[in-house]
């Protein structure tokens, strides 16, 4: 029993499941969330994660077995396919029942929006040329969720939902990007595959430029120096990311530098995201 429920944790893809589930909760309480609200969102975004994290291991079982994806749970054996799916099952159901028993209807139905693109993503949009809406959409579904699970909270503003649906598709370039060898091999053709590497690197470096650029000019008020040299570092860093990669490849090296700054941004606008939580 215990190794099934490692095997499951390693299926949920915990490392996401964890960073997004943490951000909801930062931003739940910095809109005002008293604990009991920040907790409901948790679990919320939770459920939805592992929902989304279970069914694609489950999906993708069939590809990551032919790619010799060992350190996955399905493939070394740690976990079944089958029960893996009903996980993903119940946590999928569990979401929408959650959010309504813990927070108001709105909330709801956009958390249900969201967790329903990304499993929309997980199948059949992975493959097609539209398959950065369902990270925009889910990720924009997010902060919208977390406002209206606020009792009398007004409508989230555009700015912030826009900024996370940057976010969210520029995530889905840069999360893609080390995987686009193994994925091209076992029929994955989404937009990032189209694009090719150094179109993915620019397009994640656009978007999550233009995530910045919004939570900084987005809020009332003139932007701050640390919003504006937020922006001037989203716009040097991949850049730079990306010369050092041509260096690196030139010598023999692996192709990280790029992805790693693309890391950097998107950390800066995560934590714009959770700071601006306070001046919605």
């Amino acid at each position: 029993m215990p190794s099934r429920v490692l095997g499951l944790v390693k299926a949920s893809h915990p490392e996401p499941t964890a960073a997004v589930t943490g951000v909801a909760g930062l931003l739940a309480a910095g809109v005002g969330h008293r604990p009991a609200g920040v907790a409901a969102v948790v679990l919320t975004v939770l459920a939805s994660q592992l929902a989304v994290g279970w069914s694609n291991d489950a999906l993708d079982a069939h590809r990551d077995a032919a790619v010799g994806r060992t350190d996955k749970p399905v493939v070394s054996g740690a976990v079944r396919r089958r029960p893996l799916a009903y996980a993903a099952v119940a946590a999928a159901v569990l979401t929408p029942l959650l959010a309504l028993l813990l927070t108001t209807g709105a909330a709801a139905a956009w958390v249900t929006l969201g967790l329903v693109s990304a499993l929309l993503y997980n199948w059949p949009l992975k493959s097609t040329a539209v398959s950065v809406l369902p990270y925009a959409f889910s990720f924009g579904a997010l902060p919208a969720f977390v406002l209206l699970a606020l009792p009398g909270s007004p409508p989230p503003p555009v700015w912030l939902v826009a900024a996370a649906a940057f976010l969210g598709a520029g995530a889905h370039f840069a999360n893609v990007l080390p995987d686009l060898a193994d994925d091209a091999r076992t029929g994955v053709h989404g937009l990032p595959h189209r694009l090719g590497p150094a179109g993915s690197r620019l397009a994640a470096a656009g978007l999550l430029l233009a995530a910045t650029v919004t939570l900084v000019v987005g809020p009332p008020g003139p932007p701050s120096w640390a919003g504006l040299s937020a922006i001037a570092v989203a716009a040097v860093v991949p850049a730079l990311g990306s010369y050092a990669e041509r260096v690196s490849v030139r010598a023999g090296g692996r192709q990280v530098a790029a992805f790693r700054a693309v890391m950097v941004v998107a950390l800066i606008d995560v934590c714009l995201l959770v700071a601006n939580g306070r001046v919605v």
